[in-house]
This record gives C-alpha cells, structure tokens and sequence, in this order.
C-alpha cells in the first residue's frame, strides 16, 4: 500500500490547497530491491553450473562422479531440503493469519531440516577429502567444490537469517518490517531449493548415470 501525506500549499490571495504526497511503500521496495539480489545469484549459479558442465569430464586419471556419488545419501540430502521449503511455506501461512507462534514454531522446523543439510554436506565433503577427492585432484572435483560449495555457503547464511529473523519475530512481533523480513527469507530458501534441483539433476544424477 501506499501512505500519503497531506501537505498545504500557498494560493494566491494568502489561501492554501492541499497537496497530496506520494510515498512508495517500504516493505515493497525491499521485495523488488531482493528480487534483484536473487537475480544477481541467478547470474552466479550459472556460471557455475556452466564451469561444472564444461569441465564434468575433466577426471585427469582420478575418480568420476559414478566412483563418488552416493545417490541414495543425496536423494536423502534432497528430500530433507525439500521438505524445507514446504515447513517454510507453513511458516508463511502462519504469517498471513497473524500466528506469531505458528511462524516461531515452523522456523524452528525450518532451522533443524536446513541444519541437517548442511550436516550431510560437509560430511560429505570429509568423506571425499578423506579419500583423495578433494578439490585439487582434478578439474571435475574442483568444479564440484564450488559449485555445491557456494550453494552450502547460501544455506549457512538462510540459517544464520532464520536465527536472526526468529529474535527479530520474539522482540517485535508480526510488524511490517518483519513481514517483509519473512517474505524475503521465503523467496530466498525457495531459491536455494530450485538452485539444489539443478545441483542434483546436473552434478549427482547425470554423473552416476
């Protein structure tokens, strides 16, 4: 919505009119000003996945994703996420019917499936490293770090926005501000969903295939 404001304006003869004021509302701005930082991401993640398709036979005599991958571990990292998205998705429901404890509570389940995630990511991660996979091993592996890197680093900072959000949402309550706050962090954990889907398609699937 917008506010406007009412102001007074000189006439001639010393009489004054009104002048309305337009102001744009601010939780909106912030939602197209996101919009575009998610667009921006959009530009990062391809590169990336274009670099990985590039160099996704690049093996220099080492191991190939059907030697690494455990489909059935990431199909569950893959279900975990997704599950995510839907907890968050009742989070915003929660919002729209001003239930500040239904959107504490889903965050909250959030958090964990999120957190979980990353857990069985770096674990795997330390598996490959432990094994001689790292990322120095060949052009494929060092392709794979950044790629599913970078995605494991959004995630970090989607957990570290949800602890901030929930102190924001237990000091302040459901106000405007948080509203947006909400939405933003929706757009942006349903991005990293998306991102995920061509992670699993593109890297894991196609690779033990």
């Amino acid at each position: 919505m917008s506010a406007s404001l009412t102001k007074t304006a000189p006439f001639k003869g010393g009489n004054e009119y009104p002048v309305q004021e337009d102001h744009h509302d601010s939780g909106s701005t912030t939602l197209v000003g996101f919009w575009i930082y998610l667009m921006s991401d959009c530009i990062l993640f391809s590169g990336l996945f274009a670099t990985y398709a590039v160099l996704a036979h690049q093996f220099a005599g080492g191991p190939t994703g059907r030697d690494l991958f455990d489909l059935n571990f990431v199909l569950v990292e893959t279900m975990i996420l997704l599950v995510s998205s839907v907890t968050y998705g009742m989070a915003t429901l929660a919002m729209y019917k001003n239930n500040k404890a239904g959107v504490l509570r889903w965050l909250g389940v959030t958090f964990m499936l999120g957190a979980a995630f990353l857990v069985m990511e770096i674990y795997e991660f330390h598996h490959l490293i432990s094994i001689d996979a790292g990322p120095g091993r060949s052009a494929f592996l060092s392709a794979f770090f950044t790629l599913v890197g970078t995605h494991g680093l959004h995630i970090t900072s989607g957990l570290i926005w949800i602890l901030v959000l929930v102190g924001q949402l237990q000091r302040d309550g459901l106000t405007e501000k948080n509203r947006t706050r909400v939405m933003c962090l929706s757009l942006f954990w349903h991005f990293l969903d998306i991102i995920w889907i061509g992670v699993f398609t593109l890297v894991y699937l196609l690779g033990v295939l």
